[in-house]
């Protein structure tokens, strides 16, 4: 009997979603399971989409409140209405699960709604969600894992996602908080708090470490630090949370500094927990099949994305490496392509990343910091948004773009943004550094005027010596 499936995919998140459409476009018979019951997983739902909605929200209530007026603009009885800033929210993420759930039927793969174990190499069985339904066992000749992530637990912190939130909570605070503590000046930490900074409450950053985005750039992440701050958020660092206990009328949460003096205790309303995500595969039934993970609980892939159990693969945040969707797409289509006798290309050095804050954060390839420690000789070239016309313009020039090139070749090695849509001004360079572009490339190459994108030719000329602008 033929394997009624050429593969099953665990997971509809980006990488699950997408890896099945790809799967599907090459011809081979897919399947996709998912607990959740709404396809796009934590980005779509509680992540990335609902954030960036609420940050595009409140920044148009900061602007209204505190940037018309330079404009001209005269705004008087401003008022916020957060319950339809949340439907708004929650339509964006309805609309894009209903945009996924069509592309699935349009490439004719089925869509299985329950928690997928794997109970042998070639065998999937859908526990239902709902109990009156009955399991269903499926026979494939592939199984491809994307069950993602889930958040990461602090011990003496127990999360109700009430008064001490988690980042799907915090999506869905129905009143503004006066004050909240957030734990962790990571990338979730510093979105969120700008979201709630701007709506009203008085913030609190709580970190470990000495700098915020402290997997960042040095200079990234002492200039955005100094700007958040400027914009109202309070930053406590080298402070170790201890304990958080949820009253009646707020959190009472302990903490200590990192050389362990006296430990402090502060109330506030509202408690987000940012420290991280850790993998999830919880219920798949991993260490039943032999299937290896490291001693974090990632699972462990060859470059092909297959496990040590042949037949079983697994693609993005569940085995590590940048906790990115779009990273984990791109797996999801190599893995797919691989399947299929094609051969896969995935540049991990090259996966921008981007915190959505205002402005914007955006980073690609390696740290200055990196660079000296692998004794690499290199040029430094940088730009400031305050001597860009268009960034004047829109009364929005806070941040740089920096580039880093190898002194002998001039190949850009990295690129580094704070600035006016930094996220989309960022796709430049990887672009140019997947062809293995030099600065000397991006300087050459003409930009529209008055253009943000200046700031990246000015800063590719500065790497050279030769900045015209500054």
């Amino acid at each position: 009997m033929e394997d009624p499936y050429d593969v099953i995919i665990i997971g509809g998140g980006p990488g699950g979603y997408v890896g099945a459409i790809r799967a599907a476009q090459l011809g081979l018979k897919t399947a996709i399971v998912e607990v959740r019951g709404k396809l796009g997983g934590t980005c779509l739902n509680v992540g990335c989409i609902p954030s960036k909605a609420m940050l595009q929200s409140s920044h148009h209530f900061e602007m209204a409140g505190t940037q018309f007026a330079h404009h001209g603009i005269k705004v008087s009885g401003l008022t916020l209405d957060l319950k339809t800033m949340l439907n708004r929210k929650d339509k964006v993420i309805h609309d894009l699960t209903k945009g996924i759930e069509f592309l699935i039927k349009k490439n004719k793969i089925d869509y299985y709604i329950g928690a997928g174990r794997i109970t042998d190499s070639g065998e999937v069985t859908v526990v239902p969600s709902k109990k009156e339904d009955k399991k269903q066992v499926l026979k494939t000749a592939n199984i491809i894992i994307a069950t993602g992530s889930a958040v990461t637990p602090l011990p003496g912190v127990d999360i109700d996602e009430k008064r001490i939130v988690s980042s799907t909570g915090a999506l869905d605070i129905p009143k503004v908080p006066r004050t909240m503590a957030i734990i962790g000046a990571g990338v979730i930490g510093l979105e969120l708090g700008s979201v709630w900074r701007r709506l009203g409450a008085d913030v609190t950053v709580i970190e470990f470490l000495d700098v915020a985005l402290p997997e960042m750039d040095g200079d990234v992440s002492t200039h955005i630090q100094r700007i958040l701050s400027k914009q109202g958020l309070k930053f406590k660092m080298n402070t170790r949370v201890t304990s958080a206990k949820a009253k009646k009328n707020g959190v009472m949460l302990t903490m200590q500094s990192r050389d362990g003096n006296e430990a402090e205790t502060i109330e506030t309303d509202i408690v987000l927990v940012a420290i991280g995500r850790s993998p999830y595969t919880q219920g798949l039934g991993l260490d039943d099949i032999g299937v290896a993970t490291d001693e974090r609980g990632f699972i462990l892939v060859d470059e092909d994305f297959q496990t040590n159990i042949a037949g079983i693969y697994a693609i993005g945040d569940v085995i590590g490496g940048a906790m990115l969707a779009h990273k984990a797409e791109d797996e999801g289509v190599i893995c797919a392509e691989i399947m299929s006798g094609m051969s896969g290309h995935i540049n991990y050095n090259l996966i921008p990343g981007i915190v959505y804050t205002h402005p914007e954060v955006a980073v690609t390839g390696m740290t200055e910091e990196q660079l000296k420690k692998a004794g690499v000789d290199y040029n430094v070239g940088t730009f400031p948004f305050s001597a860009n016309s268009r960034a004047r313009c829109n009364g929005d020039s806070d941040g740089f773009v920096k580039i880093l090139s190898d002194r002998t070749t001039d190949l850009i090695l990295g690129c580094h943004v704070i600035g006016p849509s930094g996220g989309d001004l960022i796709q430049e360079v990887v672009n140019v550094m997947e062809f293995g572009g030099s600065a000397e490339d991006i300087a050459r190459i003409c930009h529209g005027h008055p253009g943000l994108p200046e700031a990246i030719k000015e800063a590719a000329l500065d790497a050279g010596g030769r900045a015209i602008h500054i």
